[in-house]
């Protein structure tokens, strides 16, 4: 085998590590499961609950999950993007995610069977969804052919000081349920499979945040030195103070945590002319701007980045951000929209209040 053209195509090497890691796995539940084995009676010989999957996982293109609360959805590789979720224009997926999935399935150690009667299923979760409360998982490949499915339902308390949990599971067709031991813990949500990175900005970097808003005025908060630990306002209007001295702040670490709920194209807003934007500067050079729209009670934002001139390692962090965040408008948590749009009157003690007053 060409070792180089094998390891040059990314789905193959990639593969490649969850195959290893999937081993790893089965090795370390085996062993988890054979001294467990040896306190308990009666014995029973742990097995693969998949075999023969850890030798497909190169094979595996594409991973179905459904769940009676969180509906039905897709997970799929394609060749020129990598891992994706078709149900969200193909947003790219979570590698750690799919890895762990893969590599957990391979790796499932039957500890025991438990019941085969299906009017007994509905007691540790593993009636069919949608109607039922489990949660299905299909992997199969390009082809569309299976590689391997199962129904997961509870789990169950252990004393096992491993990161493995005991599932109960069975296959889709199959009757016999079993109590099952797995080094992850199924994700029944889309938003769980959502790569979470966009932008990583630590608020000990951030030197100030210009905002300009829809409508009022505009302000910036700002510190000379990273050490300082409050930020000051300017400008303040003539007989206002501030509300508290640190109320700059939330507005000035708005864009550290970043984090969302869900995504679509950023197309289907009006960036444009129905949003405002809050700048953040850091002290190492890179400027990143967030377009902030509330539709409805739901706050959605638009991310692009730029560099100070003169500061590569800033300009190769801002193309990073550009390449993840480019097209994509991102559902925020609301307290997270919230402190996006914080008017410059919320900083400020209400009109009439004198200096020091309560």
């Amino acid at each position: 085998m060409d070792l180089n053209a094998f390891f040059s195509d990314p789905r193959r090497r990639n593969i490649a590590i969850l195959a290893a890691l999937a081993l790893i796995s089965t090795v370390l539940a085996i062993f988890a499961l054979n001294e467990r084995a040896a306190e308990v009676a009666p014995k029973y010989t742990p097995q693969a609950f998949f075999p023969g999957f850890a030798g497909d996982l190169n094979k595996a293109a594409h991973i179905h999950i459904v769940s009676k609360k969180n509906g039905a959805f897709d997970v799929t590789f394609k060749p020129e993007k990598g891992w994706v979720l078709p149900g969200r224009s193909n947003y790219p997926a979570s590698f750690e995610e799919v890895r762990k999935t893969l590599v957990g399935l391979a790796a499932l150690q039957t500890i025991e069977p438990k019941t085969s009667r299906t009017d007994w299923f509905h007691y540790v979760d593993l009636d069919a969804p949608p109607k039922g409360n489990g949660v299905l998982i299909t992997v199969s490949d390009d082809q569309n052919h299976t590689l391997a499915s199962l129904i997961v339902g509870k789990s169950e308390d252990t004393d096992d000081a491993s990161d493995f949990v005991d599932l109960f599971a069975r296959k889709p067709n199959d009757s016999q349920s079993w109590l099952v031991k797995s080094p992850f813990q199924p994700q029944a949500s889309q938003t769980d499979w959502m790569s979470k990175k966009v932008v990583d900005v630590d608020n000990s970097r951030i030197q100030e945040a210009d905002i300009h808003p829809l409508s009022g005025p505009g302000y910036t908060v700002k510190r000379d030195k990273p050490s300082d630990t409050d930020f000051t306002l300017t400008p303040i209007p003539r007989g206002r103070v501030l509300a508290d001295p640190g109320a700059p702040d939330d507005v000035a670490n708005a864009l550290a945590g970043f984090s969302f709920d869900d995504v679509e194209p950023s197309a289907n807003f009006d960036f444009d002319t129905q949003s405002s934007r809050l700048v953040t500067r850091t002290f190492d050079g890179l400027i990143v701007s967030v377009d902030v729209i509330k539709q409805g009670g739901d706050y959605w934002a638009r991310v692009f980045a730029d560099a100070v001139p003169g500061k590569p390692e800033a300009a190769k962090e801002a193309h990073e951000i550009n390449a993840r965040a480019a097209g994509w408008a991102y559902k925020l948590p609301a307290y997270k929209g919230a402190q996006f749009l914080t008017s410059l009157d919320s900083l400020l003690k209400p009109v009439g209040k004198a200096k020091g007053s309560k």
